[in-house]
């Protein structure tokens, strides 16, 4: 393996991860924003509050993302799997 194959390698697992992790991290995101937004209309400053309803939205979310990311990571495994002689010399 070179050092191009290995770069590449490299920049394709951080994409698929970026790419695996964004639907979670997205919708964590907007329910963070909407509960931080109530929190400063109503000036209730209870921490349960933040949490709670990210941990059910990213729960929520691997629950319906789980076949699609499921089905891309296998993908993405098996295409290593299958070029494992190319990344060996």
């Amino acid at each position: 393996m070179d050092i191009n194959m290995a770069i590449n390698l490299g920049q394709q697992t951080l994409t698929m991860i970026l790419l695996l992790s964004a639907p979670m991290l997205v919708l964590g995101l907007l329910v963070g924003l909407v509960v931080s937004i109530f929190q400063a209309a109503t000036q209730i400053q209870e921490a349960t509050l933040a949490f709670v309803p990210k941990i059910v939205v990213v729960l929520a979310s691997v629950v319906v993302f789980g076949p699609w990311l499921m089905n891309t990571a296998v993908s993405f495994t098996q295409n290593l799997f299958l070029n494992m002689d190319k990344y060996i010399k």
